[in-house]
C-alpha cells in the first residue's frame, strides 16, 4: 500500500522515533511488525505484469501494410478454394500465394515478439541490487540475518562496513566517528558521502542533501551505525526509480523510420484501394451485360467466373503494390548495421535504434564515468621550495588507477627531497584504500581519493636506490603471474613497512581531517595528517621547506598557500592538505591498547588537540578527470549540428570545470543561462525551461535527480528533438528508458542501466557515440536508397497491372509471380544497397529532421516516370509477342505461335463468338509443346510464354534500376557499380534465382513460366536497359534544379 512517508530528514531523532512508535533499545514487537506489514506490504519491488504472449502476437499485425496483405491472403485462399479463375487449377499451385503471404507475416511476427519480450529486463536487474538480509532489533533482541523483505517502517537496523542498505532509513546513532556511504549509482556523486545524525532544516531537498538518510541499494564503505526504517518496497527511492522505468516504458514512441513507414503505408493503402476498385469497375463489361429496352436494362447477364477473375486481378494489384520484402530487408540492413557498430564498441540491443541514432539532435550525457573516467587521480601537487615565498607546482599525468598510466612530469626519484619524502609517506601510510585489477580495469577498494594517493606514491617511487631496484624486479615478475588481480603497490608497501601504523584518528566533520600515529625506524612516534587545507592551516605552526628545514608560518606564507588552494579549486580539483607532527607528548611512546592514553583515542573530542601544532608539507589536487578523446568528440558533435547537454548528480563547480575542459564551454564564457542545478531549473516556468533548452550551444545541469533527468528528456522530446541519453547508474535508468536512444556504459554501468538501454558502449567512451551516430546516418541514407528502389519497382508493377486492365488484355503476370519478384528477386539487391559506402561529409551536415519525408516530390515524380516505363515495357513485350512477328531485327515467331490483331487481344473475352479462329500449338525451350483443346485457351493457357517474357523484363529492369539506386543524384559515371561490389553479387544472385524458376520444371509449373531461348533473352535485355538512360536524364535534371535553387538562394 502506498503511503506518503513523513520528511524524516528534517525531523529530530526523537520526533522520528515517536512518529514511528518505536524505542531505540527495544525495536518493534512481533505483533506490531505483522500489523505494519498488512499496511505497508513486503519490503520488495513490485513485479510488473508483462504483456501476455497472445497480446504481443496480435500487436505485430497492427500495421497497415500487414492488414492489407492479410486480406489479400484471405481472398486468394477463398478464390483458390473455390477453384475460381479460368485456369481451373485447384491443386498445390493455387494455394502457393496465400501460403507464402501468411508465412512472411508469421516470420515477421516471431521477430517482433522476440524483440519485445526482451525489453523489460531492467526491472529484474533492480531487484538484484536490493539487500538479501539485515541485522535488526526485534522484541529487544538482535536478529543477525533477518531477510530484508521482512523489514517494515520503524524497524531498528544496524549497518556495518560492506553492508548493502536494505531500505530507506534515517541514521539515529553513529557507532564510529564517521559513516560513509557509496551512493553514486543512485545520485551520480563521484565520491562516497559522509552521513550524520543532525536534522536538515529543509522539508523539500534533493537526495544529495539528505545527509542523515541512507537509501536502499547503496553500500556502506566506512563506519557503522544504527538506523530506523522510514520507507520500504516501492516507497523507497529505488522503488520510485522502478515506477519511473515502468512509466517510461509505457511512453516509448515508435522510431522516426517506423512513423514514416506507417504514414507512408496508410497513404499507400488508400491509393491501392482506389486503383483496385477502378481496375475492377473498368472491366465490368466483361462480367456484367444487359440489353436496353425503352431505356431500361433487361436480360441482365452476370458471369461469376469472369467476376472472380477480375477480382483476382484487383487482388494481384494489391499484392504487386505492397513491397512484401521491405520488412525483411529493413531488418537485415539494421542487423548488418549492428554488426558494424559492434566492431566500433557500440553494442545495439534494439534493432530500430540503429536508424534512430542517425537523426539524433541532442545527446544528454552523464558526467561521471561517461565524460570522465570515474577514477579519481592526482593531477598536480604543490610544496614550498627553498624559502616560504617560493613554491613548486608539479604536474602528474594519467587518469586511471593503473600505476603505470602516465607519470610525474620532469620527475626523478633520485632527487626526492625531504619535503617530497614526507608527502609520499603521508599519502602511503595515512590511507586505508586498496587497488585491484578485475581483468579489464584497475579498480579501487575504500575511498577513491585514497586510492588515487596510493597511485601517486607509486609514480613518485622511493628514495632508497636498493629498494627501488627490488620493487622494479618484483613488479616485472608480477606481470607474468597468472593471478594478477591484486595490484602490486611496491612503493606503498615499502613506506608502510618503514613506518608502522599503531593508531588511527578517524575523520570527522568538525576538524575535517584524519590522521595516523606511526612508529618511525628511529623508534619514535610521529603523527601523519591529511584533510581539508583551510582546517589544517588553522592548526599549523610551522611549514617544511624542500631541504627539510622547519620555518614558522607567517601571514604571507599562509596567503601564498591559500591562493594556491584557490587556484587549484577553480580548476575543479578536490584539494587535500598534508602535515605531520613530531612531538606527540603522551602519545610519543604509544604502542598498544594497554597504553594509559589509549582511552583518549575513543573520544573524537580529543582528536583536535592531538592534531595541533602541525608542520605543513603540501597540497595535492585530485579529480575525476575527463577522458582524453571527449574534447574531439564534442567538436565533432558541434560540426554535425548535435547539441550536447551534461546532466549530472555532481556539484555545480566541478561540473562546470569539467565542461570547460572538454570544450563544451570556452574558458571565459559566461555560464548564465547555460548552467543550472536540477532544482533551480525545475522551478523555472515551463516557457522559460523550453527557451533554455532550445537555445543553441552546450548546457550543464548539476545536482540532478532521476526525476530531473527524466523531465528534461521529456521536454526535449516534446520540442521534437531526437534525444540520446547516456548513463551508468541506477538513477539514469528511467531517463535511459524514456529517451529515443538510451546508451549505457558497458564497463562501469550497472545491470539496471544496461537493461533499460537501447545501446551499450563496450568501452564506456563518449566518442564511440559519435562514431555510432555517423554509422546510423550512413545506414539511414542506404535504407532510403533501398526503400526508394523497392517502392519504384512496386509502382512499375502497379502500372503494369493497371495497363493490363485498362487495355482489356489477359493478365500478363499472376500474383504468385509478383510475390516472387517482390520477395526473392528484389530482396538481394535491396539488401546490398545497405552496403553503399558512406558519404565522407556525413558528419558535417546537420541532423535530418524527424519529419523529413522519405521521398521528396521530385524523387516521387522520378519514380513515377521510371514506374511508367516498367509498366509499359512489361505490358509492351506481352503485346509484342502476341501481335508482332519481329522487333528491332529479333524474330519472335520462331516457336510457331499464332499472331493476332491488337483488337482481338483487347477483346479476348469475346473469343467464343469469333468464327474460324484457330491457334496453332507452339514449342518452348526444352522441347515442350503447348497445345489447346479449345482455340480460346490460347489467351489463358497459351499466354505462358508471353507471361514469362513480361516477368523476365520486370526482373531485368529491377536489376538495372538497383544500379540507379546507388545514389539519389550522382551519375553512374561518377559512382560506378563496383563502388559497391555487393550489389553486383546480389544482382547475379537474383538473376540466378530467376533462371532457377524458369529452367527447373517443378518450379516452372508452380510459377506458370517456361524456359526462354537466347534470342528471347536478347529481346528482354534490349527492352530493359533503357531504364538506366531514363534515370540518368532525370538525375541530371535534378542536379540542374538544385543548382538553380542554390544560385537563386545566394542571389
Amino acid at each position: 500500500m502506498e503511503e506518503k512517508p513523513f520528511p524524516a530528514w528534517s525531523w529530530s531523532i526523537e520526533q522520528c522515533l515517536k512518529e514511528l512508535h518505536v524505542k531505540l533499545d527495544k525495536g518493534l514487537s512481533t505483533y506490531e511488525v505483522e500489523k505494519r506489514r498488512e499496511r505497508h506490504g513486503w519490503n520488495e519491488l513490485a513485479k510488473e505484469k508483462g504483456k501476455p504472449l497472445w497480446r504481443l502476437v496480435l500487436e505485430q499485425f497492427d500495421d497497415t501494410l500487414v492488414k492489407i496483405l492479410l486480406v489479400a491472403a484471405f481472398i486468394s485462399f477463398v478464390l483458390a478454394f473455390m477453384g475460381g479463375g479460368e485456369s481451373g487449377d485447384s491443386g498445390f499451385e493455387a494455394y502457393v500465394e496465400p501460403f507464402v503471404i501468411v508465412l512472411i507475416l508469421v516470420l515477421n511476427a516471431i521477430v517482433g515478439v522476440w524483440q519485445e519480450s526482451n525489453a523489460e529486463k531492467a526491472l529484474e536487474a533492480l531487484k538484484q541490487m536490493q539487500s538479501e538480509s539485515a541485522k535488526v532489533l526485534r522484541d529487544g533482541y538482535l536478529v543477525p540475518d533477518l531477510p530484508a523483505r521482512e523489514l517494515v517502517p520503524g524497524d531498528i537496523v544496524e549497518l556495518r562496513v560492506g553492508d548493502k542498505v536494505p531500505a530507506d532509513m534515517r541514521v539515529v546513532v553513529l557507532k564510529t566517528s564517521t559513516l560513509r556511504v557509496e551512493q553514486s549509482s543512485l545520485t551520480g556523486e563521484a565520491m562516497p558521502v559522509l552521513k550524520n545524525t543532525d536534522p536538515i532544516s529543509m522539508d523539500d531537498c534533493d537526495l544529495q542533501a539528505k545527509e542523515n538518510m541512507v537509501f536502499s541499494g547503496t553500500t556502506v564503505v566506512n563506519g557503522s551505525c544504527l538506523c530506523v526504517v522510514i520507507s520500504t518496497g516501492m516507497n523507497t527511492e529505488i522503488g520510485k526509480i522502478q515506477k519511473q522505468i515502468h512509466e517510461a516504458s509505457l511512453e516509448e514512441d515508435d522510431t522516426p523510420l517506423k512513423k514514416k513507414l506507417d504514414e507512408f503505408g496508410s497513404r499507400f493503402t488508400t491509393a491501392i484501394g482506389f486503383v483496385c476498385l477502378i481496375v475492377w469497375v473498368m472491366n465490368y463489361k466483361n462480367f456484367l451485360s444487359w440489353d436496353l429496352v425503352d431505356g431500361w436494362p433487361t436480360n441482365v447477364r452476370f458471369s461469376f467466373e469472369r467476376c472472380t477473375y477480375y477480382f483476382k486481378i484487383a487482388v494481384a494489384l494489391a499484392v504487386a503494390a505492397i513491397p512484401e520484402g521491405l520488412p525483411a530487408v529493413i531488418t537485415t540492413c539494421l542487423a548488418l548495421g549492428t554488426r558494424k557498430m559492434a566492431q566500433k564498441n557500440a553494442i545495439v540491443r534494439k534493432l530500430p535504434s540503429v536508424e534512430t541514432l542517425g537523426c539524433t539532435t541532442v545527446i544528454c550525457s552523464d558526467k561521471t564515468g561517461t565524460l570522465t573516467t570515474n577514477q579519481m587521480s592526482v593531477t598536480e601537487f604543490f610544496t614550498l621550495g627553498g624559502k616560504t615565498t617560493a613554491s613548486r607546482t608539479i604536474r602528474v599525468e594519467g587518469t586511471t588507477y593503473d600505476p603505470k598510466d602516465g607519470g610525474i612530469v620532469d620527475w626523478s626519484c633520485f632527487n626526492m627531497d625531504v619535503n617530497m619524502q614526507a608527502m609520499a609517506e603521508i599519502c602511503a601510510v595515512c590511507n586505508d584504500a586498496g587497488i585491484y585489477f578485475d581483468g579489464q580495469l584497475f579498480r579501487s577498494t575504500g575511498l577513491p581519493t585514497e586510492a588515487a594517493l596510493k597511485v601517486l606514491v607509486e609514480k613518485m617511487g622511493v628514495p632508497d636506490a636498493k629498494a627501488r631496484s627490488k620493487i622494479r624486479d618484483m613488479q616485472l615478475a608480477a606481470s607474468y603471474l597468472i593471478d594478477s588481480t591484486a595490484a602490486k603497490l611496491g612503493c606503498c608497501e615499502w613506506w608502510t613497512k618503514r613506518s608502522k601504523r599503531v593508531a588511527t584518528l578517524e575523520f570527522d566533520r568538525v576538524r575535517k581531517s584524519m590522521s595516523v600515529i606511526v612508529r618511525e625506524p628511529t623508534g619514535r612516534n610521529r603523527l601523519l595528517v591529511k584533510g581539508a587545507v583551510e582546517s589544517l592551516l588553522e592548526r599549523t605552526f610551522h611549514v617544511q621547506l624542500a631541504d627539510g628545514s622547519l620555518v614558522p608560518i607567517d601571514e604571507t606564507c599562509k596567503q601564498l598557500l591559500l591562493s594556491r588552494l584557490q587556484e587549484m579549486s577553480s580548476k575543479g580539483l578536490r584539494c587535500l592538505g598534508f602535515a605531520y607532527k613530531e612531538e606527540l607528548g603522551e602519545f610519543s611512546d604509544y604502542s598498544s591498547a594497554s597504553h594509559p592514553a589509549h582511552k583518549k583515542l575513543f573520544d573524537p573530542a580529543c582528536y583536535s588537540s592531538i592534531e595541533s601544532d602541525l608542520i605543513f608539507v603540501g597540497i595535492v589536487g585530485l579529480r575525476d578527470p575527463p577522458r582524453d578523446e571527449v574534447g574531439k568528440a564534442i567538436e565533432d558533435c558541434r560540426e554535425a549540428g548535435i547539441k550536447v547537454m551534461v546532466i549530472t548528480g555532481d556539484n555545480k563547480s566541478t561540473a562546470e570545470a569539467i565542461c570547460q575542459e572538454i570544450r563544451l564551454f570556452s574558458k571565459d564564457e559566461d555560464l548564465k543561462g547555460r548552467s543550472f542545478t536540477g532544482k533551480d531549473f525545475m522551478v523555472l516556468p515551463k516557457s522559460q525551461q523550453m527557451e533554455v533548452l532550445s537555445k543553441p550551444g552546450g548546457k550543464v545541469f548539476s545536482r540532478a535527480e532521476p526525476r530531473h533527468k527524466q523531465e528534461i528528456v521529456r521536454m526535449l522530446k516534446e520540442m521534437g528533438e531526437i534525444v540520446a541519453m547516456t548513463g551508468d547508474g541506477v538513477n539514469d535508468a528511467p531517463a535511459l528508458k524514456l529517451a529515443d536512444i538510451g546508451i549505457a556504459m558497458g564497463i562501469t554501468g550497472t545491470e539496471v542501466a544496461k537493461e533499460a538501454s537501447d545501446m551499450v558502449l563496450a568501452d564506456d567512451n563518449f566518442s564511440t557515440i559519435v562514431s555510432a551516430v555517423a554509422e546510423g546516418r550512413a545506414i539511414y541514407t542506404n535504407m532510403k536508397a533501398f526503400i526508394r528502389y523497392m517502392i519504384s519497382s512496386n509502382v512499375g508493377e502497379v502500372i503494369s497491372i493497371f495497363l493490363t486492365a485498362a487495355l482489356g488484355i489477359p493478365e500478363c503476370m499472376i500474383p504468385v509471380q509478383l510475390l516472387w519478384v517482390n520477395l526473392v528477386t528484389d530482396g538481394p539487391p535491396a539488401t546490398a544497397l545497405g552496403f553503399n559506402p558512406a558519404d565522407i561529409h556525413i558528419m558535417k551536415k546537420p541532423p535530418r529532421k524527424s519529419n523529413d519525408p522519405l521521398m521528396s516530390s521530385w524523387v516521387l515524380f522520378r519514380y513515377l516516370v521510371i514506374g511508367s516505363y516498367v509498366g509499359i515495357a512489361t505490358v509492351g513485350i506481352f503485346v509484342l509477342w502476341y501481335t508482332q512477328a519481329s522487333f528491332m531485327g529479333i524474330t519472335l515467331v520462331s516457336d510457331g505461335h499464332t499472331l493476332v490483331e491488337v483488337s482481338q487481344l483487347r477483346n479476348w473475352g469475346d473469343c467464343p463468338s469469333w468464327s474460324n479462329f484457330t491457334a496453332a500449338p507452339f514449342t518452348v525451350s526444352g522441347g515442350r509443346t503447348i497445345t489447346f483443346s479449345d482455340p480460346c485457351d490460347y489467351f489463358s493457357v497459351g499466354k505462358v510464354k508471353a507471361m514469362t517474357l513480361s516477368l523476365s523484363v520486370l526482373v531485368a529492369i529491377e536489376m538495372f534500376n538497383s544500379l540507379n539506386a546507388l545514389s539519389e543524384d550522382i551519375s553512374l559515371v561518377k559512382m560506378p557499380p563496383w563502388r559497391n561490389p555487393w550489389l553486383l553479387v546480389a544482382m547475379s544472385v537474383s538473376f540466378g534465382l530467376h533462371c532457377l524458376i524458369l529452367y527447373i520444371p517443378f518450379l516452372a509449373d508452380v510459377f506458370g513460366v517456361v524456359p526462354l531461348s537466347l534470342n528471347e533473352w536478347l529481346l528482354v535485355i534490349l527492352i530493359s536497359a533503357p531504364v538506366i538512360l531514363i534515370d540518368e536524364v532525370l538525375k541530371l535534371a535534378g542536379r540542374r534544379r538544385r543548382w538553380r535553387a542554390k544560385k537563386e538562394k545566394t542571389a
